[in-house]
């Protein structure tokens, strides 16, 4: 019998997660918790629901996961739980069985690394970090807790991921440079300039993502047609 886990977040990597773990025997995951009020007593996956977050009072001899997939709402939902009095050693890692995790590099506690992810050399991985499938990742990369890296993800060498911050899938950043806090890279952008923090980057090459407001004209139509502007 494995090391009981709970995954908190019944959702797609939740789901990513399971089929990350079968045929593994160190962990054996006995349930999930969400508040959504819609899934209690339901199973995602064979595996129950157990309860909301504040349920995990009730499991104190369990390990968690925490499968959100933003790193934001992992940071908030750690919050919660420190608040309720777990602490970090309550939380597990899952490394898929396909990464090789050598010695040079270090996955940080209550990270998810999907199939597929490459690390070469000198490489760190912080806390709590959602790396999905096929990411690769280069020598002295450092991505910082909470990050998320999705799908198809390549960072050259040296590139620094800040905390929080969301690489969309297949994108690319070039070597020697940094993506902020908090800051969002869009799906399939190439990086070749520093992403400051809590900006969105699209394109290639990656800009700043502008908010364009609506033409003059069509704001009129709306008012004269009723329809919020």
């Amino acid at each position: 019998m494995g090391v009981p886990l709970i995954l908190i977040a019944a959702s797609g990597l939740a789901r990513e997660v399971l089929a990350c773990l079968e045929g593994q025997y160190y962990y054996e995951v006995v349930g999930i918790l969400d508040d959504s009020p819609a899934l209690q007593g339901t199973s995602v996956g064979r595996v129950p629901v157990l309860g909301p977050l504040s349920s995990v009072v009730d499991h104190p001899q369990a390990q968690l996961l925490v499968c959100a997939g933003k790193g934001g709402v992992r940071a908030a939902i750690l919050d919660r739980l420190v608040a309720l009095g777990v602490d970090e050693e309550r939380f597990g890692t899952v490394i898929d069985p396909s990464v090789r995790v050598r010695s040079s590099c270090s996955v940080g506690v209550g990270s998810i690394v999907l199939a597929g992810t490459v690390l070469t050399a000198d490489v760190s991985v912080g806390r709590h970090v959602v790396i999905m499938p096929n990411v690769t990742l280069t020598h002295d990369d450092r991505v910082d807790d909470f990050a998320t890296l999705c799908a198809g993800v390549v960072l050259g060498g040296t590139v620094h991921v800040g905390r929080a911050a969301y690489v969309g899938m297949n994108s690319c950043v070039r070597e020697n440079l940094s993506v902020g806090a908090d800051s969002t890279l869009g799906m399939g952008a190439a990086l070749t300039r520093d992403l400051p923090a809590g900006e969105t980057w699209i394109g290639t090459p990656a800009r700043r993502l502008q908010q364009v407001a609506p033409p003059a004209s069509l704001s009129r139509n709306f008012e004269t047609e009723g329809l919020p502007a």
